[in-house]
C-alpha cells in the first residue's frame, strides 16, 4: 500500500473519528430514546410572575395609546391615519410580549429539559413554539394585522362596539399548558384557517411555477467556451454566473474556498521548519514573484485577487504585531509565522480548489437554476408584506411577489419608487420634493364648489382654499390652476374661465349644446372638475417620507406609491442615479435592458432574504439572462416562451398542444429537433452532459468542415483545422 501523505492522514483520521462518533450516538440514542413530557412544558413560579408583569406592562401602554386616539393626541406615522398609527403600536406593543416570553423561556428552562434541546439543536421547533407552549400563545394575525372587526363592528359578541383593546382584537393571553377560553380559541382557529388556505394555494402556485421555469430553461447549457448557450446556439450569458465556478463547489458564500480556514490548517499541518520567516513587505514580495511563475501565470484572476487580499490582511496583521512588540521580533514570528515554503504551498491549495471548481462543459445550468428557484418558493409564507421604516407602505412579498416578477406584470399590484434625496438631512426639503412629486386634485384645494343660478346666467363657482395650499407648500396659484383646467380633458375654453383673485374664486361657464342642457353641463363640471390634477404628477398616488432613525442625523427619503419612474427622476432635489423602483417593466422601459436584468435579480435576492432563504446569485443570474436575453423583458409565460423558442414540439409540450400542432401542419412549419423536451419525445440523446460533444472522423479524401465561430475562435485559441 502507497504511503499516505500529511495531509491524507489528517483526513483518514478524522473521517475515521466521525465514524465512530456516529456508531456511538446511534447505539446511544437507541438505548435512551428521547421522550417529550407535560414536565417538559410546565412554567416555574418565577416565569409566571414575569409573564404577568409583561402583559400587565403591555395592557397599560396599549390603554394609553388608546386613550391618546379618543383625547385626538396620538402622534401620526408617516403615510398613516391615527386608526391606522393606533392598529401599527397596537401590534408591535403586543407581538414584543409573546418575544420577550420566549427570551425568559431560554433563560429559565434547565438545560436538559426536551422542547430546549430540541429548539438549540435545530431539530425541531423554535423560541415561538416553546414560549406558545409554555408562557403565552400571543397575538393573532390575519393578513399580517389583528382580527378584523366582523360582527357589528366588533370581532365577536362577547366585546364592546368598537373595542380596541388585546383581548377584543386576537390577543391570547394564555399558554397551550393552561389553557385557550372560549373567545381566544376561535381567534386562533381563525388564523389557522389562513394557513391551511395558504397551504393549499401555495402548493399548486409554486408546482406550477417550477414547472415553468424547468420548461423555459431545461436546454440552457454551459459550452466548453465557457459560453451558456441555449439548444439552437444563441448565446444567453457569456461566462456562467459572471465567474464561470460552480454553486456545488462554493465553500463560503459565493467563494470556492475559505481562505481564513485554509491559512489555519496549511498552518498547522505544515509547520515552520528551519526555514526563515517572512516579515510584512517580504511576504506580499514573496507572492507577487510566486504568482509571475508559469505553473501560476494563467491561473484564474480571481483566484490572484482573493490571495492577494487575504496575504495583505496576513501582512498588515504582522506589521502590527511588530510595531507593538519592537523588542520581541521572535514572538511576532511564532504568532504570525509563514516561510516561502508554507506561501508556496497555501498558494498551491487555493489554486487547485478554484480550478476544481470551475463548471464542467455539459452541465445543464437552466435545469438547475430552475430547482434551485422553484424549491425555496414552496418554502415561502403566501401572504407576507412589510416595508421597513413605513408602516404604511405594505409591499407584496413572498410568492405573488416571485410570481410577479417572473411573468414580467406590467402592472403589479403594489408598485413603489424609493427616491433618494439631494438634502436628505432636511425635514422641510423632503417635505417640498414631497409636495412636488404627490398627486395634488382640485377637490382637495376646494373649499366649495357650487352651481350659481342668477336671472341672466349660470355658473360653476370653485373656492380655492389659498391657506391649504400654503400649508402643503405647493408652488401653484389661481392661474395655474386655471392652466390645469383648460390642459384637462374637460372641454372648457378659455373664453369661459375666469378667475376672482380678491376671493379666490375661479368661475366657469357653459353653454348649452346638442347633446345637453346647460344644467347638466354644470353637475358633469361639477363632478369632474374636483379630479383635475392641479400640482404633483398624475399617476402617483401617495408619497411617504421614510426616516431612519439609525443614523445621525436621521436621514430622510421618499416612498412613492404609483407609476411614473422617469417624471420622479427628472423631479428637482431627487438624486436620479439612486432612485429604483420595483416594476420591471417600468425599469426597463426608462433604464433599458440591463437595467431591468439587475432590478430581476436583486428583487427575487430581496424576496428570498425576506423569507431567510438563500439562493446562489448564479441561478437568479441565470434566470435573469434568460428573461432578457432578446433585447426585451420577456416572462416566464407561455407568451414568453413562445418568443424564446420556435420549435413547435417544444411549444407543444407545454400547454395548448393542439393549438400548436394544428398551426404547425397549417403553415407547415418545419422543427430542426435541437432542444431537451423534442428530443425526449423522438427518443434520441438530448445536447447536454455527455451528449454535448461530437467525434469528427477525418478521412484522407475529404476536406475538413469548418468549425462553428465560438468566442475562442475570435480570441484565436482554437486551431484553424482539425487532425
Amino acid at each position: 500500500m502507497a504511503k499516505l501523505s500529511t495531509i491524507e492522514e489528517y483526513s483518514f483520521q478524522g473521517y475515521y473519528n466521525i465514524w465512530l462518533l456516529n456508531n456511538i450516538a446511534s447505539y446511544f440514542l437507541q438505548n435512551r430514546g428521547f421522550s417529550f413530557g407535560i414536565s417538559d412544558v410546565t412554567p416555574s413560579k418565577k416565569l409566571l410572575q414575569h409573564k404577568e408583569l409583561l402583559l400587565n406592562n403591555g395592557y397599560a401602554k396599549c390603554n394609553e395609546y388608546i386613550d391618546l386616539l379618543k383625547a385626538g393626541t396620538l402622534q401620526c406615522q408617516p403615510g398613516c391615519t391615527p386608526e391606522e398609527t393606533l392598529e401599527s403600536v397596537m401590534l408591535r406593543e403586543l407581538s414584543a410580549i409573546r418575544e420577550q416570553a420566549a427570551k425568559t423561556c431560554f433563560a429559565e428552562l434547565h438545560p436538559t429539559n426536551s422542547a430546549l434541546i430540541m429548539a438549540l439543536s435545530g431539530s425541531k421547533g423554535s423560541n415561538i413554539n416553546i414560549s406558545q407552549m409554555i408562557a403565552c400563545v400571543g397575538q393573532q394575525a390575519i393578513s399580517g394585522k389583528r382580527v378584523p372587526n366582523g360582527f357589528e363592528n366588533r370581532a365577536l359578541p362577547h366585546f364592546e362596539r368598537h373595542s380596541a383593546i388585546p383581548a377584543a382584537r386576537g390577543f391570547v393571553q394564555n399558554s397551550f399548558y393552561s389553557g385557550l377560553t372560549p373567545t381566544e380559541f376561535f381567534f386562533h382557529t381563525m388564523a389557522g384557517r389562513e394557513g391551511l388556505v395558504d397551504t393549499a394555494v401555495k402548493t399548486a402556485e409554486t408546482g406550477y411555477l417550477q414547472r415553468r421555469l424547468v420548461k423555459c430553461l431545461e436546454d440552457l447549457v454551459v459550452h466548453y467556451d465557457g459560453t451558456v448557450r441555449n439548444a439552437v446556439n444563441e448565446m444567453v450569458d457569456t461566462i456562467y454566473g459572471g465567474d464561470g465556478l460552480d454553486p456545488v463547489s462554493m465553500e463560503t458564500r459565493n467563494k470556492p474556498v475559505d481562505l481564513v480556514h485554509q491559512y489555519d490548517n496549511l498552518r498547522a499541518q505544515h509547520p515552520q521548519g528551519t526555514d526563515r520567516p517572512l516579515n510584512a513587505e517580504e511576504m506580499s514580495e514573496a507572492l507577487e514573484t510566486l504568482l509571475k511563475t508559469p505553473e501560476f501565470a494563467e491561473a484564474r484572476d480571481d483566484f490572484k485577487l482573493d490571495v492577494r487580499n487575504h496575504i495583505n490582511t496576513v501582512s498588515k496583521r504582522i506589521g502590527q504585531l511588530q510595531k507593538r512588540y519592537e523588542k520581541c521580533i521572535n514572538l511576532c514570528h511564532q504568532i504570525e509565522c509563514l516561510t516561502t515554503e508554507q506561501l508556496l504551498q497555501f498558494v498551491r491549495r487555493i489554486n487547485d480548489r478554484y480550478n476544481r471548481a470551475v463548471t464542467e462543459p455539459g452541465t445543464a445550468v437552466g435545469a438547475i437554476a430552475a430547482q434551485s428557484i422553484g424549491e425555496p418558493g414552496t418554502q415561502m409564507t403566501l401572504k407576507t408584506f412589510h416595508f421597513a421604516g413605513v408602516a404604511s407602505m405594505n409591499i407584496t412579498q413572498g410568492v405573488p411577489r416571485i410570481v410577479e416578477i417572473i411573468n414580467a406584470t406590467k402592472t403589479i399590484s403594489t408598485p413603489i419608487i424609493t427616491a433618494e434625496l439631494e438634502n436628505c438631512h432636511s425635514m422641510e426639503f423632503a417635505r417640498q420634493v414631497k409636495a412636488r412629486i404627490e398627486k395634488t386634485t382640485l377637490a382637495e384645494l376646494s373649499s366649495y364648489v357650487e352651481v350659481v343660478c342668477g336671472p341672466y346666467s349660470c355658473y360653476l363657482a370653485i373656492g380655492v382654499d389659498m391657506a391649504r395650499i400654503k400649508l402643503l407648500g405647493l408652488h401653484i396659484d389661481l392661474d395655474t390652476i386655471v392652466f390645469s383646467i383648460l390642459k384637462s380633458r374637460m372641454r372648457v375654453k378659455p373664453t369661459q374661465v375666469e378667475t376672482v383673485a380678491s376671493q379666490s374664486r375661479i368661475v366657469v361657464r357653459v353653454e348649452a349644446t346638442r347633446t345637453s342642457t346647460i344644467n347638466a353641463e354644470l353637475a358633469r363640471l361639477a363632478l369632474c372638475l374636483q379630479n383635475v390634477v392641479v400640482a404633483g404628477l398624475p399617476n402617483i398616488n401617495r408619497a411617504v417620507i421614510a426616516v431612519d432613525d439609525a443614523r445621525q442625523p436621521p436621514t430622510y427619503k421618499l416612498c412613492i406609491e404609483g407609476y411614473g419612474l422617469r417624471d420622479v427622476i427628472a423631479t428637482y432635489g431627487v438624486v436620479g442615479k439612486r432612485t429604483r423602483s420595483n416594476n420591471i417593466c417600468e425599469i426597463y422601459q426608462t433604464l433599458g435592458i440591463e437595467a431591468a436584468r439587475t432590478i430581476i435579480m436583486s428583487e427575487i435576492t430581496e424576496v428570498m432574504e425576506g423569507h431567510g432563504m438563500s439562493v446562489d446569485w448564479r441561478h437568479i443570474m441565470l434566470l435573469a439572462s434568460q428573461m432578457t436575453a432578446r433585447g426585451e423583458v420577456l416572462g416566464i409565460t407561455r407568451h414568453g416562451l413562445a418568443k424564446m423558442r420556435e420549435s413547435v414540439f417544444n411549444l407543444a409540450s407545454f400547454e395548448k398542444t393542439a393549438d400548436h400542432l394544428f398551426d404547425a401542419a397549417y403553415y407547415g412549419q418545419t422543427d430542426a429537433i435541437n432542444g431537451v423536451s423534442e428530443r425526449i419525445i423522438l427518443g434520441m440523446p438530448a445536447c447536454i452532459g455527455t451528449g454535448i460533444f461530437k467525434l469528427l472522423q477525418l478521412h484522407e479524401d475529404k476536406q475538413v468542415p469548418p468549425i462553428e465561430p465560438t468566442i475562442c475562435s475570435s480570441l484565436n485559441l482554437v486551431p484553424s483545422k482539425t487532425t
